[in-house]
């Protein structure tokens, strides 16, 4: 993972943390968590549970939100 660059396009940061079956850079990551927690505080622990197919949708959902950047 650590020679991996961040999902989000044009971004060329490296991968801070994972997200679904891939990985986003510190500044994206903080990004995604914020918006997760905007989704309400019982989303970090449904989260925690999703498998990574899951999780990938929900990111797709995120990334919809950031294709403005």
């Amino acid at each position: 993972m650590n020679h991996e660059t961040c999902l989000v396009g044009n971004c060329t940061f490296r991968v801070y943390a994972p997200a679904g079956t891939g990985g986003l850079c510190k500044e994206h990551f903080l990004s995604f968590v914020t918006w997760r927690r905007r989704k309400g505080p019982a989303m970090f622990h449904k989260y925690a549970a999703m498998t990574m197919d899951e999780r990938d949708a929900v990111l797709a959902e995120w990334s919809t939100t950031i294709a403005a950047e």
